[in-house]
């Protein structure tokens, strides 16, 4: 059980094994609370920020998480202990999300909405500098037969959370309650706690001096990756899906646009799509995982035809003027089957890439993936966003038919993975 960490750290292997399964699902519980996607794209439609911010959010949240990693890598890898840089990024999240929730109670329009954008961008570059320091310190102090198993813990705490969340939710709308500043304020202070919390927790692990050698220059390494898609045609290809296949990443946003539209904004709402999404999350891994390993690019085809699907269903029933568009029922049903495509996405496109991939290469290949689609996340938000301005049924008919686009790609990339 310890055959692939420092002997210093087997005796401290059960502590930190809890310690980072406890952290793991404070975070999680966190994201739940603070979801981008949901909760932000609900909070600043409420609270009167311009609607072009809406579809900002998810890009800068994931883009900025991915882009500098490369940067803030070398840094890291010249200490030998970097748990506090973990530290440090959860504490950096944690006081994004208090500005955030000042901006809720204090500002409006596009004050409220340029405000809530800068601190979500300082909580994804915050997001990037624990996520390079945890795989580190993970690989340091948990052997890898018990890793699966900490982000296994982490996942279902968060999944548990969020639909205890959503259900909340209803019960308060059906109480009565209210959704003013003061709440999302409440609920982004509760997340900023977490994190706080998972702070102090993760300085209490056990880790030993690590290697401070085999740190690269940023510049270079951005060169000679980006240099790959050029020269491998296969990895060419899977980049151009997966680009597309962002807008799985994108569309949530927009239907919470409509669904408050045409449904109101009241709590059961913004309860039922963190409900969906939770259920989906809790799904997906059990719907996906082994059609993954028998064809990834059919389980990249599949989510991409039924996010896809779904944008058409919203699509038909807004230009039917059907009944159930006024419900928010139909709403949760659909961001569920957008959540589920998306957690096909990420399943197939990561089992593509390591089947893809020799194992010399394979770190390479995450490498200019993550960078390329890090600088796409900010494009395709900007254009969406931008369409959004018409109509948040021109952006939703965009990302659908890139997600149509990228269906129809997947099936012609090259079998890497049982067919």
């Amino acid at each position: 059980m310890c055959a692939d960490i420092p002997d210093e750290a087997c005796a401290h292997q059960p502590r930190n094994v809890v310690i980072s399964a406890l952290v793991l699902s404070l975070t999680k519980t966190g994201d739940r609370l603070m979801d981008p996607k949901i909760v932000l794209a609900w909070m600043v439609s409420v609270l009167g920020a311009p609607s072009v911010i809406i579809g900002l959010l998810s890009p800068v949240r994931e883009a900025l998480a991915l882009l500098p990693q490369l940067f803030i890598a070398r840094i890291i890898r010249q200490r030998p202990r970097r748990k506090f840089f973990w530290a440090l990024g959860s504490a950096g999240q944690a006081l994004s999300l208090i500005a955030m929730a000042i901006c809720a109670l204090t500002l409006e329009g596009w004050a409220l909405g340029g405000g809530v954008l800068a601190a979500l961008a300082c909580f994804a570059l915050s997001r990037g500098v624990s996520s390079v320091a945890y795989k580190d310190v993970l690989g340091k102090t948990v052997s890898k037969a018990r890793r699966g198993a900490v982000a296994g813990y982490g996942a279902s705490l968060g999944g548990i959370a969020a639909s205890a969340l959503g259900v909340w939710l209803m019960v308060m709308e059906a109480g009565g309650n209210d959704q003013g500043p003061a709440f999302f304020a409440g609920l982004l202070l509760a997340a900023a706690g977490l994190w706080l919390l998972a702070a102090a927790l993760y300085l209490l692990l056990a880790e030993a001096s690590g290697s401070t050698d085999g740190g690269v220059n940023a510049i270079e390494a951005v060169r000679a990756q980006l240099a790959l898609v050029w020269k491998e045609a296969p990895l060419r290809d899977f980049l151009i899906v997966r680009a597309l296949l962002i807008s799985t990443a994108l569309a949530t946003p927009f239907y919470v646009a409509i669904a408050q539209d045409r449904s109101g904004t009241d709590l059961a709402g913004l309860g039922g799509f963190l409900l969906a999404g939770a259920l989906a999350s809790a799904l997906g891994g059990w719907v996906w995982g082994r059609a993954s390993d028998a064809s990834s690019r059919l389980v990249m085809a599949a989510a991409g035809v039924l996010a896809a699907l779904a944008a058409a269903g919203v699509l038909a029933s807004q230009l039917l003027d059907a009944p159930w568009a006024a419900s928010p029922a139909f709403y949760a049903g659909i961001v569920f089957v957008l959540s589920l495509a998306h957690e096909g996405v990420r399943l197939g496109r990561s089992t593509y890439l390591v089947d893809l991939a020799s194992e010399k290469m394979r770190a390479h290949y995450t490498a200019v993936s993550n960078t390329v689609i890090g600088a796409l996340l900010l494009l395709m938000g900007a254009v969406s966003g931008a369409v959004f301005s018409f109509g948040a049924e021109y952006a939703l008919a965009f990302l659908g038919t890139c997600s149509l686009a990228a269906a129809g790609m997947a099936v012609r990339l090259k079998p890497v993975s049982g067919a």
